[in-house]
């Protein structure tokens, strides 16, 4: 019997400090209608502190998860986190996370794919489950956006959260849980959608920090069309692989970069809005935490057996879309 990897718990954590746009009106020359009519971002959760990195929202996630699905962190057999906030350039943010919630006898994994990082996540961790080797698998998406995003800059300052969440993987013999995917790749983007310092190329230096080249660049025009097109088409590729019509979706869940870029997506799917997870109005574009942040904010809503499109965009440029059916009836959960 075909075994697949279904998703059987999901667990978030959002930082308690709330960025509003009318806080934002008094560090650029913004408004709130402005920001609400271009993206659909009303507020974003910032994570504030000394020596407080993605690992810390990652950690309480996953923490979230294990308590939620009654799981051993024992039987944990590997965890990987998807994230370009790392807290440093290594040891792993997923040791750190492992190591906070008591996993010790897995192993696990950073994997950076920009804002398609989660999906590329769930793709790989599926594969693990698929084959037999491990039974409990999490994939956890976090990001710290503030500590990247320059907030004299009014074009991105607006966009980006942190935030973090995860999900469990298991195997499934009915049918359910991650049945197909579309993951793609494109190096030229880079140009459009990047850091430009940081990393080996161009380390940190008195330069790169007086130049602000520690923050995200990004061509706006070029990424938004790029992103529409490239979300529209992979998710598209997958619902006819598969052969579902749009009312054999019962739910697009796309990453929340941008509320217009949303509405593309879906217009161009054929979607209709009561299909659509959308909660970037409350915390922006959290990157990586995104679609696993849709997932436990409609939980309550989700039944045993529907069919959900996952679809993603990131920097790079990466894209991707899972076809997914649904493996538990989430209200019985959320009444727990």
């Amino acid at each position: 019997m075909k075994i697949t990897a279904a998703i059987t718990g999901v667990g978030a954590y959002v930082p308690d400090y709330v960025l509003t746009n009318a806080e934002l009106e008094k560090l650029v020359d913004t408004n709130d209608e402005w920001i609400m009519s271009r993206t659909g971002i009303r507020e974003r959760r910032i994570l504030k502190g000394v020596d407080q990195g993605s690992s810390v929202m990652g950690t309480k996630a996953v923490q979230q998860l294990l308590d939620k699905t009654g799981t051993n962190p024992d039987d944990v057999e590997l965890l990987i986190c998807a994230t370009v906030t790392p807290d440093v350039l290594f040891p792993a943010t997923a040791n750190i996370i492992s190591n906070g919630v008591g996993i010790t006898k897995a192993f696990s994994y950073d994997l950076n794919a920009a804002c398609s990082g989660f999906l590329y996540a769930l793709a790989t961790g599926a594969q693990f489950i698929q084959a037999g080797t491990y039974k409990k698998v999490i994939v956890v998406g976090a990001d710290k956006m503030s500590a990247i995003v320059d907030y004299t800059d009014r074009a991105n300052c607006i966009l980006f959260g942190d935030g973090a969440a995860a999900v469990l993987l298991e195997p499934s013999t009915e049918g359910l849980g991650i049945l197909d995917q579309v993951l793609r790749s494109d190096g030229s983007g880079e140009a459009y959608l990047h850091q430009k310092a940081g990393g080996s190329r161009r380390p940190p230096s008195h330069e790169t920090i007086d130049r602000r080249e520690h923050f995200i660049y990004q061509e706006g025009a070029t990424v938004f069309k790029f992103a529409v097109k490239s979300m529209a088409d992979v998710a598209a590729q997958v619902m006819e692989r598969n052969h579902l019509s749009n009312d054999d979706v019962a739910w697009l869940v796309p990453h929340q970069a941008n509320k217009r870029i949303i509405d593309a997506t879906a217009n161009r799917m054929g979607v209709g809005p009561e299909k659509v997870m959308l909660n970037i109005q409350h915390y922006g574009n959290t990157t990586n935490a995104t679609i696993p942040l849709c997932l436990t904010d409609y939980e309550s809503q989700l039944r045993k057996g529907d069919n959900l499109v996952l679809a993603a965009f990131g920097g790079g440029f990466t894209w991707g879309s899972i076809y997914l059916k649904w493996a538990y009836d989430g209200d019985k959960v959320a009444a727990k």
